[in-house]
Formats: structure tokens, sequence, C-alpha cells
């Protein structure tokens, strides 16, 4: 379908998926933050654009909001992987995909519709070398790191799940606001010590298996749920001992299961929804190329 969309959400995250072969425009970063826009385009948490690829069974490119390119996303991953079974991509169950953040198994789970109402993706290895978020500081892992931002002192543990994450854990009792959020995450994200900039989690432990985080995603800003970053919360809970694995992890959107294992390889767990489909009209598709590369 010429300029067509599908529109899913995972817990409240959502993405619009695309096939760059049947657009009449190219997905620049200009025309990303115009049809990402939720008051002058679609609106969206991101563009999950199909690609070809020879290593895996379908290949995905994942945009933020701001232009600019996410190398994995779990929420963006399990939405994608409804895409491809509901317009019949794939009449498969189980089939992997090749992100900038390296190769993920996905098994889908169907309701008695014949939907996939959820789905179960290996999301790789967690690692806190700093080498792999990029972060600057010269330790032989990220954890409990002092940082200054927004004019307090904290400590992070940094998580690289195939893109970075700064996750700041308090103790368990204690909280985190929207204020916090909208105070940090910006601040954190755009630190010096992260020359690509980072995902930000703002976590506390709710029980012996059990999280809660705030998100605040790198190129997108506050987010109601991410599969990533409950994969990094979770990996930074388990290595400092907080929690155990399986680790459910709740967020303002709902909550995922994430399972760490011994090595920290991830496996997660959660629902996923299809919201519409349609196509981009004429005259936004002229006010897209009348705007091509501003």
């Amino acid at each position: 379908m010429k300029n067509g969309f599908f529109r899913g959400h995972g817990l409240g995250n959502d993405y619009l998926v695309m096939d760059p072969k049947e657009l009449t425009f190219s997905l620049t970063p200009a025309s990303i933050k115009r049809i990402c826009d939720r008051n002058w385009g679609l609106g969206s948490d991101g563009i999950l654009a199909i690609v070809p690829t020879k290593r895996a069974d379908f290949g995905l490119r994942i945009f933020n909001p701001d232009g600019s390119e996410a190398e994995k996303s779990g929420n963006g991953l399990r939405i994608f992987s409804r895409y491809l079974h509901a317009t019949g991509r794939t009449k498969k169950t189980r089939f992997t995909v090749d992100t900038k953040g390296g190769l993920v198994s996905i098994a889908l789970h169907l309701d008695r519709h014949g939907d996939a109402a959820s789905a179960t993706v290996e999301m790789g290895r967690a690692t806190f070398d700093p080498a792999a978020l990029p972060c600057t500081l010269r330790v032989d892992e990220l954890l409990r790191e002092p940082i200054d931002a927004a004019g307090r002192s904290l400590r992070f543990t940094g998580v690289s799940v195939g893109n970075p994450h700064c996750v700041v854990l308090k103790p368990s009792g204690e909280s985190w606001s929207r204020e916090d959020l909208l105070a940090l995450g910006p601040a954190l994200e755009n630190h010096a010590i992260f020359p690509k900039r980072t995902n930000v989690q703002l976590a506390v432990p709710t029980g012996p298996a059990e999280l809660f985080i705030l998100i605040w995603e790198r190129g997108a800003g506050e987010t109601q749920a991410s599969g990533s970053s409950s994969c990094a919360a979770a990996s930074a809970a388990v290595r400092l001992g907080l929690v155990r694995s399986p680790v459910t992890v709740k967020m303002p959107g709902g909550a995922l299961t994430i399972e760490v294992a011994q090595d920290f390889s991830l496996t997660m767990k959660g629902p996923v929804a299809e919201v519409a489909r349609g196509t981009l009209s004429a005259s936004f598709l002229r006010e897209l190329r009348a705007k091509r590369g501003k």
C-alpha cells in the first residue's frame, strides 16, 4: 500500500511501521520528525522501517521521533513482529530480526482470534562494559558509578543491551517522582560521559523479583513503557543483587517479564496491540516534500 502505515503499541509505547519501498518520500530526519509530531503529524514514539537483510528473516531500522536512529527497542520489536504477522508478511510464529543492536529471535503468542497478542523476544546479552555504551569512564564495569546531574549527586549503573542505558536505583521503600524524571532524564541523556547520549531509567526494587521504573528515552523523552529499558533495569538490579530473575518490571504503562540468565542473556515477554492502519494523505505528502531537508 503506497504511503501506508501500521500503528501499534506495547504498554502505551507506540510506533508506526512503514515500508520504505512503498513510500513516495524518504525517511529523512526532517520527515520522521514531522510524521511523529503529535500536533502536526500522525504522532508516535518512533518509526519502524522494514529493510532488506541477509542475516535474518527480516531487517529493521528504528527511528526516534527526533529523527535520530536507535539500535534496538523491545516494544518496537514486539510491534514489528505483530505487523509482520498481521499483514501476512509471515505466517510463522517464530522468526529472527536483524537490528543495528544485533540479531534477535521472536516467538509470537496468538490469542483465540489468531492475533499476536503477546511476544517473547530474546534480546541478546547485557554488558556493563563502558566501551559498549559508550561511556568515557575508565572502569572495568559501570556499577554504582558517581555522576552529577541537574544539581544532584547520584550513582548509576551503565548497561548496554544493544543500545545504551543509565540506570539509577534507589533503595527499596523509596520512590521516584515524575518531577525527578523530567529533571534528571534530559540531564543524564545528554551528559558529557555519554558521547552518543543514553536512555535513562529511574528504578526502585518493589519486591524480591520486582522493579518499578520511570523511563526517559534517548531521542523521545518520557515514555510510558520500554522493553529495552526494562531489560537494562532488570540486568542492573540482578547484577547488584537487589532482585532475582525472572524480574517483573512495572512501568506507568504496565509490566513486562524479564528473564536474566547467569551470563546476562535476556528474554523479554509482554503484550502488544494493533491500533490502526492507514495511508498518509496527498496534502500531507505535499507538505513533507515542501519541507524536505528543513
